[in-house]
């Protein structure tokens, strides 16, 4: 066993899956789970338990939790006192931002926060959308929603402030976005009195550099192929590379091999395109982790 121990705590709900995955690729292996709260984590220096993140904020400012794994929208809505380390941007099914925004029904007359004056409003972010609606100088009943909230307009309140990734469930239930209060993204944060010991910080520092190189790896592919030398110019001049290829000389001095990173999406043209300008021997393989 390690002789110190970080407190760590992950994202229980709609975080969770896509955050385990991103550790496993970070190199963290998590097992446990379902109904146990408490996971085990491969390097034995790691104590890892999984709360909502909601409540998250609080519990790493308590000191429950040495870092943690949450949103920026709830360290926010929790008014917590932390270190942030480093911004993740992902989401349950995106690697990008999402939105809290003010959406009101498709038939509603409101076309800005001003006409919700005297109005109702549901949303899981009371501070955020009470705060949001003084800067405006609106004065509205804000009522917190336990889920579901986009049901919630216009029958029981005039309109609703909800987070959204793409959009497409407000225009399913027939809203219309009105304005974004906060774009948002996860985060990993840390106590501040944990932020200050060297062997914390470090464990956690290093978290946040895997954890970013993984999220980087997403959606790239790795290609090496060997080239006529005859060939380089045009091969180089089809691969979208995020650096440079690296160009090695072979013991065949009439060739080299090109290796380098692309987009995933790219590769069905990609590919194809490097076999007709020469390229052989060409191999794709996935990446776990891009340190930029």
């Amino acid at each position: 066993m390690s002789e110190q121990t970080l407190k760590l705590g992950l994202p229980k709900g709609s975080l969770q899956e896509t955050t385990l995955s991103l550790l496993e690729k970070a190199g963290f292996r998590f097992s446990g789970g379902g109904r146990s709260y408490t996971l085990k984590c491969d390097d034995d220096s790691i104590e890892a338990r999984m709360v909502r993140s909601q409540e998250m904020g609080p519990y790493v400012q308590e000191g429950h939790f040495d870092a943690g794994i949450t949103g920026l929208d709830w360290v926010m809505e929790t008014g917590s006192d932390v270190q942030v380390v480093e911004d993740l941007v992902y989401s349950k099914a995106s690697m990008r931002k999402c939105r809290w925004v003010l959406a009101v029904p498709e038939s509603s007359p409101v076309q800005s926060v001003k006409d919700l004056e005297g109005k109702s409003i549901a949303t899981e972010v009371v501070n955020l959308a009470k705060n949001y609606l003084a800067d405006n100088g609106v004065k509205a009943h804000v009522e917190f929603s336990w889920g579901a909230t986009e049901i919630k307009a216009p029958e029981f309140v005039d309109a609703i402030i909800e987070i959204t990734e793409t959009g497409s469930s407000l225009r399913a239930n027939k809203l219309r976005i009105v304005d974004t209060l906060l774009e948002t993204n996860t985060q990993l944060i840390a106590n501040k009195q944990a932020w200050q010991d060297p062997w914390k910080r470090e464990k956690i520092e290093s978290i946040a550099m895997l954890l970013q190189a993984a999220i980087s790896a997403e959606g790239r592919v790795g290609l090496k192929m060997n080239v006529r030398t005859a060939d380089l110019e045009k091969v180089l001049s089809i691969l979208p590379a995020i650096t440079s290829p690296t160009v090695s000389q072979l013991s065949d001095k009439a060739w080299v091999a090109v290796e380098t990173i692309i987009e995933e999406k790219t590769v069905r043209e990609c590919i194809p395109a490097l076999k007709r300008a020469g390229a052989a021997g060409i191999v794709e393989y996935p990446l776990n982790k891009v340190i930029d």
